[in-house]
This record gives structure tokens, C-alpha cells and sequence, in this order.
């Protein structure tokens, strides 16, 4: 038996480390997780690089809470696990979206690996499916412990669990809105230079607290364009990135364009009339584009 799970990325609308309120929504790059029952013992692997200490943290939140293994050490279930028939669990991904790069590819790993353990495991033994939110939870709280986020990004990963767009109350982790997005594309700048947000400059971020509360306000009253524009400029200047590259994608009649996230990509929503001005803009800078689009469908069994 196998279970496979595609979680989209997302971009940024509001980075939430400087007020602990933020918004994001989901884009058509992603990750691909393939859970299935194989030798004894968990093994995880990552074709984006990525330690596999964080899926590996995934799936033993999914068997915490399944009391698989309780009386294990998690060291132990990764040599040791056996459900009585010589079989352990492995996941393994496949992936188009950019690692570190601002686009939530931690919180999609996260949840494709929790959904996906969760489906085999739930399925295999009949036992109660998890919730949407404890998936969430679960991968959210596996992530803080990686150390491969600051907030615990309840952002990112709502918009990365179920599609388009949310606004976010991190801190108590509540979705605060959640509505299907326009079908936008999207066009993400992806320069020479590579960003993990568990290791930004927390305090320089809080700088521009108030000027960020400023743009989740255009957020909260719909003005999502304004609003991404806004918070890309104000964490692109304070985190010494070059917001003339969002500057540009504006000046080519990008709809919004900022940072996303820490760092390092870019964002610009476009329309047909100015996906060929945008991308013409970005040719000067040293990266690479990528072309994509909303997603509004979430993370989801394939």
C-alpha cells in the first residue's frame, strides 16, 4: 500500500515574524510526498536536499499521536520500528519547488509528510483519520523543532494545507480569513542567493513592525495587492535584498511584486498584458524565472 500527497507551496503577502500576524497564499509549485509500508524501520529522503530530520520529526508526530512506538525513543523507531510483519514506513518526495528560497517549501514538506504517513497509517489499521488542523499542528510543531522556522509559519502552511489565500493570527494559530484567490499567475524571480528563514535577523525584522501592521490592515480589508507589495519593500530593504527587482516587475505593469517570506524570491502577480514585460524586466538580473500560478485546491491525496 502506498499514499501519495502534493502540497503547494505559497508566496507571501504579510511576513508574520515581526508582528506574529501574517497572510499567504498557495502557488502551483510544490512537493510530492509518497509514504508507503516497506523494510523495518522509518526512512525519509528528499530529492530537494532537504534534511530528512524534519520528515523524519514529521512522521513521529503521526505516530505519537497513533501510539505507535510509544515506548520508544524516536531513535529507536527509526532502526527499530516493526508493526508485526517486518515492515517500517518510508517516505520519499519529488519536487519543483526551490528550497529556502521564501516559498514555504518547509511548510509544504511538512504537511505532504504528516498527510501522507497519517492516510497509510489510518487506512492500514482503521483507525480515526486526523483532522485537517491536527495535520497542520502536527507539522507545524515538527518545523519549530527542526528549527526550519521562527513563528511556526501557521501562514505559510494554512495556505500551503488548503489552497488560495489566508490571513493568520500565527502567535494562537487561527485562521483569521481563508478565501479562494483569484487565478492569477504568478512569476517568481529567483536570484543567486539562497535565504533560511530559521536564521534571519529576528530584531531587525521588528524594526518595521508597525509599517507591516500598516500593510496586514490593507490585507484585512482586501486590498491583498497593495498589501504584498507593501510588506515585500518594507522586509526586501530591511533584509539587504535588491527591491529593484520588485520595483521593475511594477514598472512593467506587474499587478503587485515583493519579497516573499526572508528570502531570497521574488514575487509578481501578473496579467496576460504584462507577464512578457515582467519577465523582459527580470532578464537583467542574475537568476532565474519561473513561471506558475495560483493554487486554490491545497494539499491533497493524488
Amino acid at each position: 500500500m502506498t499514499k501519495t500527497v502534493f502540497s503547494p507551496g505559497s508566496a507571501t503577502i504579510i511576513n508574520a515574524i515581526s508582528t506574529g500576524f501574517g497572510s499567504a497564499f498557495g502557488i502551483g509549485l510544490g512537493i510530492e510526498a509518497e509514504a508507503k509500508f516497506s523494510d523495518v524501520g522509518v526512512k525519509c529522503s528528499s530529492d530537494i536536499g532537504a534534511d530528512p530530520h524534519l520528515m523524519n520529526l514529521c512522521v513521529e508526530q503521526v505516530l505519537d499521536h497513533y501510539k505507535i512506538g510509544s515506548a520508544l525513543d524516536f531513535d529507536d523507531i527509526i532502526l527499530s520500528l516493526d508493526f508485526g510483519n517486518g515492515q517500517g514506513i518510508e517516505v520519499n518526495t519529488k519536487s519543483n519547488l526551490p528550497l529556502g528560497s521564501g516559498l514555504s517549501s518547509s511548510s509544504a514538506l511538512s504537511n505532504a509528510v504528516v498527510m501522507a504517513t497519517a492516510a497509510l497509517v489510518a487506512s492500514e489499521f482503521c483507525l480515526e483519520p486526523l483532522t485537517d488542523m491536527e495535520m497542520i499542528n502536527m507539522g507545524i510543531d515538527a518545523s519549530l523543532e527542526a528549527g526550519v522556522t521562527i513563528t511556526g509559519a501557521f501562514d505559510d502552511a494554512s495556505a500551503s494545507f488548503f489552497g488560495g489565500l489566508t490571513i493568520t493570527d500565527n502567535g494562537n494559530r487561527e485562521i483569521l480569513h481563508h478565501e479562494r484567490m483569484s487565478d492569477y499567475d504568478v512569476l517568481v524571480f529567483m536570484p543567486d542567493k539562497e535565504s533560511l528563514s530559521g536564521s534571519s535577523d529576528v530584531d531587525r525584522m521588528k524594526l518595521v513592525a508597525p509599517f507591516v501592521s500598516m500593510a496586514f490592515n490593507k490585507a484585512l480589508d482586501g486590498d491583498y495587492l497593495e498589501a504584498l507589495t507593501l510588506n515585500g519593500l518594507l522586509y526586501g530593504n530591511v533584509l539587504g535584498f535588491d527591491n529593484n527587482i520588485a520595483l521593475d516587475a511594477l514598472q512593467a505593469g506587474a499587478l503587485a511584486s515583493g519579497l516573499s517570506g526572508t528570502g531570497s524570491s521574488f514575487v509578481a502577480i501578473v496579467d496576460e498584458s504584462s507577464i512578457d514585460c515582467v519577465k523582459e524586466a527580470w532578464a537583467s538580473y542574475d537568476g532565474r524565472v519561473i513561471e506558475t500560478n495560483v493554487d486554490n485546491r491545497g494539499t491533497r491525496i493524488i
